[in-house]
């Protein structure tokens, strides 16, 4: 496949195997208890309209519609393993639910809101560190970045950081999250649980257009600062060298979303 026909891949972690995101299709591949690897994929759910044209609201959709493949994914593949699918990690998210309650009431200011956006990040990293999530996020890049660099490349020589990775979504949300609920505390006496919704959709509409800039103008200075908390958060917690076994699911995922692909192109 030439470098203009390369196809622009996306992915999510499974605790058991790999999710991939074609333009217009989705791919999974994971290890069953019995230790086989099963395959499966669909056309991806698009929402269309104006909005797809307006900045900030745009990333949102697009986020959206990856979240409606999950339980497509569930459906045809009742074995795979969600990211949070783990009661430490659903523990994790009630008790950091608790604890931004408190925060709330007892500390104020940046400072509070700060602490909030730290404490909010506890359940992801829980999700990462617990079982075989972060050895399949590193799959998840490893796979992709041996596809856009060579026909012949292996997964196994690629590095597990990759620019288009969600991590560097973490450093732009919690800024916009953080200086957004300064803001709002501002303009509006007594924020409502409808402007908290408001504000953590326009914080991730305001990331995923940094995220985008970031891409397009990869050579940047800007770009290349604007990424190093996302790198330096995959080397370090997000990513692990997967084993030979991991990998094989990261090739069958793989495989599967360029045969679909393809055949969507033909069709």
């Amino acid at each position: 496949m030439s470098e203009e026909t390369k196809l622009r891949l996306g992915g999510m972690a499974l605790r058991n195997g790999l999710l991939v995101h074609g333009p217009t299709h989705w791919a999974a591949a994971i290890r069953n208890p019995d230790g086989e690897i099963e395959v499966a994929s669909g056309r991806k759910p698009r929402m269309k309209g104006p909005v797809e044209a307006v900045p900030g609201a745009r990333g949102v959709v697009r986020l959206a519609e990856a979240m409606l493949v999950i339980p497509l994914v569930k459906k045809q593949l009742p074995a795979a393993q969600l990211p949070f699918q783990n009661p430490q990690v659903l523990s994790s998210m009630a008790a950091a639910t608790l604890a931004g309650s408190l925060l709330r009431r007892r500390v104020r200011g940046l400072r509070g809101d700060a602490l909030l956006a730290a404490v909010s990040l506890a359940p992801s990293l829980l999700a990462l560190r617990g079982g075989d999530l972060a050895a399949y996020h590193g799959v998840e890049h490893k796979a992709i970045a041996a596809y856009e660099q060579d026909d012949k490349a292996d997964a196994r020589d690629a590095a597990k950081e990759h620019d288009r990775c969600g991590s560097h979504l973490m450093a732009p949300l919690l800024t916009a999250n953080v200086a957004g609920t300064a803001l709002l505390r501002k303009l509006v006496e007594r924020p409502t649980a409808a402007h908290g919704a408001a504000l953590s959709l326009a914080s991730i509409g305001l990331a995923v257009e940094v995220f985008s800039w970031s891409e397009r103008h990869a050579g940047s200075q800007t770009a290349r600062a604007l990424r190093v908390p996302g790198h330096e958060l995959q080397r370090v917690l997000g990513t692990r060298e997967p084993t030979e076994t991991q990998l094989e699911v990261g090739r069958a995922a793989l495989a599967e979303i360029l045969r679909v692909e393809g055949a969507a192109t033909t069709a």
